[in-house]
Formats: C-alpha cells, structure tokens, sequence
C-alpha cells in the first residue's frame, strides 16, 4: 500500500534523521567497544540459528535410525554452543551498558555544560523544573534507544534475514506461508507511527511541567505552609498528574497496538505452515524433522519483529526526548564573546552612553541613559521599584546588552572584553543572597576557587564572620544545606559579604544588602562592606535613601530614565524628586517613631 508523506510529515522525518545523526555521534569515542559488543552478539546470533538445524539432524538422521551415539554428540556440541552463547550474551550485556551509561553521561555533561552558558533570557523564560526535566529525565529516557539499537535492531535485523534465507533454503512453499501475514502487520505499523510519535511528545511535555510545578512547590514550600496553601496545592498537582497520566495512557494505547498484532500474525502464519507442512509430510515433500526446524525458524523469524516493534516505542520515546534536548542545546546564547575580545585589568571607570534598553521589544526598561563613574567612586541609584535600578547592574555584568547605545569600562566598549574576564572582576550582593549547600568554608572559597583555609579565615574575620562561624558545631567544615537553611538571614548576608571580598574585584554592587536583617547585624555588615569598598569603585541600590547621605555620587531613576545626578547637599538643594522622595521617608520614619514612643 503506498504511504504518501505530506510536507510536515516528511520535515519530520528529515528532523528524526538529523537527530539520529547527532545522536549516534555519541557512539564514536566508542567504536572499539561497540566492535566487540557486536562480536557476542554474532555468536549469540549464529549458535541460536544452528540450534533448530542441529535438531532436524538428530530428529532425521540419529533418531530415525536409532544412533544414540550420533545423538550425544549432537547433544554435547549443542551444549558445548549454547554454553558460550550464554557467555557472550552476559558479555554482551555488560560492555553495552557501559557504552550506553557512557554516552548518557556525555549527553547530560554537553547539555548541563551548554544550559550554563545560555544568557538570562533562557532562565527568564523557563522554570527551573523544566531545565532538571531535560538534564536528568530526558536523557535517562535515552538510555534504551542506544541499548536497543545495538543489543536489539542490528542483531535482529540480521536474524530475520537470515531465518528468512535459511526458511526459503529449506523449503520456499513453507517459507511464503509462514511469511503471508506481513503485508497486514507492515500496513499496520506504518498506519500509527506518526500517531504514537506524537501523542510520546505531550507526555514529555507534560511531565516536564508537573516536575516544574513539583520544584517551585517545594522550593517555596513555607509560603505554602505559612498560608495553609496544603489542599490548594495538592489540588493542582493532582490535575498535573492526572494530565500525565492521560498522555501516558493514550500513547500507550496506541503502542500496545504493535505487539497484539504481532503475535496476531505469528499465530496465523504458524497455523497456515503447519496446515500445509502436515499435507506435505503426508505426500512425502518433506521430512518431519524439517517441519520441526521450520517451526522453530518461524518463531525465531517473528521474535525479533516482535523485539523491533519494542523498540519502536523505545524510539519514539526516545525521539521525543532526544528532540527536547537538542532543541535546548540550539539554543544559541544571547550574549557572546567577540572575537577580538581581550582580557583588562579593571580600573573601575563605568560610563553609560545613551543606553536603552527594553526585555520584551516593546516597553524600555531604559531610555537614553547617559552617566559616568570615576574609578575609585562611590555611587547610589535611587528610584521607586521598576524605575530600571537593577537593569543597570544586569547590562553592566553584560547579562544582556542594549538595544541602543554603549556601555563602557575603562574606556572600552565591554563587548570588547571577555566575559569570564569582565564578571570576575565585578561583584554583586543581593538583598536576597544564595548559598549552596556544603560548608561554610566551600561557600565562601566561591568567591575565589583557590583560596587557601588561612585566606577564608582572615576574609571572615575583616566582615565579622569568625565569631559566629567558630561556634558552629564543626566550624568552617559545618553543613549549611541549600540556601544556608541553617542560618540566620543576617548570617547568610555576612558570609555572603565574605565570599564577595575574598573574590577581591575591582566594582561592586550592592543591591540593598542590609535592608532585611535586625540593627546589630547591620551594624556588622555595615562595617564589613566599609572594608569591602575601600578603593573599589561601587554602586548602591538603595530604597532607604538615610543609607547613601555620604556617598559621592546619587543618580536619580524613573520609568527609565535619569532625572537628577549630584550628592546628597546638592539634590536636597534643589528640592527635586530626590528631596521628595528623601522627605517622605524621613516624615515616615519620624510618624513610625512617635507610634512606637506614645
């Protein structure tokens, strides 16, 4: 039956055939081993084929005329083959799985390593539980197309044409009676491949957003406890699941029409050979030790299609999940190095020259933004939230770049600098601030790889940090877990601030670090960062404007652009939106003071 491709249906193809090109470029570095995996597999392969053939003869010859000699040599040998084939397969089995776990391993190392150097656009756009999604379950989905393809589509393959060969070499009538079912069983496998393809995708992409929604549950899981959200969530997980559930149960349904019709087929054309091969013993045609072989021929003929039919699902899955990583791994980066781009020193000179900016295309961000910092130079940006404030800090690290405009260090455009470069030697403390689980000490050697114990010690004892850390249970050594669980806020602020000085960079940038932490740490952290800023040029994010009355420079942000630049004297001279916003917090803090006193 003719199997015409529409034009979607064959750029399918076209795509599965490139995805399987760059998938088996994986099996390179291992061509030796798959070299030997393919030798078991041939003597497997060949004892199993001469093993009917060994029976016809006892049957025929030893049997029939009563040679028990005949037939314990027949046996011993058989037993002599069988025995190395079992060995074969174990070894077999063993050196694929190291391939295929070697292979995987490479995947997930080229994948991880490609997703980290993807720009902020890509996280912006995807959960976190999506990215673990293709890293770990993606790729685990493809360890059984590479087993298969070698343990299960060569050999079989194979098989097939050689129990077709040896079947029409027996006898050719019997051969086209065993074989009269293909043509029904080929109209069904090509009828719904592309169905099962399909339906194995939503439930990639649906299970990829149930493991999203599980890693944002459990991230934020006391929100969901503090606001009594149990139920709530439970209740979207169970849709989630549900969902998935259904996917699985509708692709699977359509899988399980494969082996159904397999076997369908193989009992029909066993009926029919023994049909016909009874009337041919009966004329004499042949012997009944042939038809005994023949019927073992059969089997071992429909076996492997049945085998081929599994790994078609295991393909389709596979395909589906190959398809996701790849379609990761074209991700181009946003931001990339030039090719000219050059290693600097940083002095800590920044200027920003009519710098726009927008994330979606359509609303900037920043709109004609124009400013300088001398090197050395401490500077606060001030604005209401959404002002741009935190857009600045991201072009400066060049997380993105602008639409419009340049931004300078040193007088050097920073797409003329590399990027490892450039962000060494630029630090940000966030309000927020991230630990990683793993010791104090690990957290801290962050900031600089190779710092030695003394070096940790001495930064941490400049912030303030030895004291706290020394009366841990194990010290520097003490487990923190994700996110520095086992601290305080204000603790995790201070090991942050001595991650950021032991990394010794030339800019800094401090996003309102003390603003969540009680008056003694700040304190502490106030003295820490007065360390951490000698000599380095900085900018601060400030909403409490008491906070940035001494710094050199105050740059003034709305709606994404600079209204007013001068020190805390000069805006306050000029009675402009720096002195409103500065007296409404003032007034607010004097109202907050008086409650608290009456």
């Amino acid at each position: 039956m003719p199997y015409a491709l529409r034009e979607d249906e064959k750029l399918e193809e076209k795509v599965s055939i490139d995805i399987l090109k760059r998938l088996f470029k994986y099996l390179k570095p291992y061509k030796r081993e798959v070299f030997i995996v393919l030798f078991f597999i041939f003597v497997v392969m060949v004892v199993d084929l001469l093993n009917p053939y060994f029976i016809k003869f006892a049957i025929d010859r030893f049997i029939k005329d009563k040679d028990s000699n005949g037939l314990i040599l027949v046996g011993i040998l058989m037993i002599v083959l069988n025995l190395i084939s079992m060995i074969s397969a174990k070894k077999r089995t063993q050196r694929m799985s190291k391939i295929t776990h070697g292979i995987l391993l490479n995947i997930r190392q080229d994948l991880y390593n490609h997703i980290q150097q993807l720009s902020f656009t890509f996280f912006d756009e995807r959960p976190v539980g999506k990215i673990l999604s293709r890293i770990i379950s993606d790729v685990n989905s493809l360890a059984n197309l590479f087993n298969m393809s070698i343990t299960n589509l060569i050999p079989d393959s194979v098989t097939i044409i050689a129990t077709l060969l040896i079947m029409f070499y027996l006898n050719s009538k019997l051969a086209l009676y065993a074989m009269s079912m293909l043509p029904l069983l080929f109209i069904v496998l090509f009828s719904i491949q592309t169905i099962s393809r399909k339906r194995w995708q939503v439930v990639r992409k649906k299970g990829s957003t149930l493991n999203a929604f599980t890693h944002e549950n459990f991230s934020g899981i006391r929100v969901v406890k503090y606001f009594t959200a149990e139920k709530y969530r439970a209740n979207i997980f169970s849709e989630l699941a549900w969902d998935v559930r259904q996917a699985f149960v509708r692709a699977v349904r359509i899988n399980d029409l494969f082996w159904p019709m397999v076997e369908f087929s193989w009992g029909i054309g066993t009926v029919i050979t023994f049909y016909f091969g009874v009337k041919m013993i009966n004329s004499g045609d042949i012997s009944v030790g042939l038809l005994i072989a023949f019927t073992s021929y059969i089997g071992m003929f429909w076996r492997p299609i049945m085998n081929l039919s599994n790994l078609y699902n295991n393909f389709v899955i596979g395909m589906a999940s190959a398809e996701r990583i790849f379609e990761i791994m074209d991700i181009e980066p946003n931001i990339k190095e030039e090719e000219d781009a050059i290693d600097i020193d940083i002095k800590g000179e920044i200027e920003f020259r009519n710098v726009s900016f927008s994330y979606d295309g359509k609303r900037k961000v920043l709109d004609n933004v124009s400013f300088k910092i001398k090197p050395g130079e401490k500077v606060a940006l001030v604005g209401h939230t959404g002002a741009g404030k935190s857009t600045i800090v991201n072009l400066l690290c060049r997380f993105y770049d602008p639409q419009e405009g340049e931004i300078l260090i040193d007088g050097i455009n920073i797409k003329k600098i590399k990027l490892e470069s450039l962000r060494k030697q630029i630090a940000v403390m966030f309000q927020d601030t991230f630990l990683f689980s793993g010791t104090i000490l690990e957290n801290i050697k962050y900031g600089r790889l190779d710092a030695t114990y003394d070096e940790v010690v001495e930064t941490a004892k400049k912030v303030y940090a030895h004291d706290f850390i020394s009366n841990m249970e194990k010290g520097y050594d003490t487990n923190i877990n994700e996110r520095g669980m086992r601290l305080s806020l204000g603790q995790r602020q201070i090991i942050s601030l001595a991650r950021t000085l032991i990394a010794n960079p030339k800019i800094i940038i401090l996003d309102e670090a003390t603003a969540s932490v009680d008056t003694y740490t700040e304190r502490l952290l106030q003295m820490g960062i007065e360390i951490l800023l000698k000599g380095r040029t900085s900018i601060i994010i400030a909403h409490r404007l008491s906070t940035v009355q001494n710094v050199d420079k105050i740059i003034v942000i709305e709606n994404g652009r600079i209204l007013e630049i001068g020190n805390h004297e000069e805006l306050m001279k000029k009675k402009g939106i720096y002195y409103h916003m500065f007296m409404s917090q003032f007034n607010y803090w004097e109202e907050r003071n008086s409650e608290i006193v009456s």
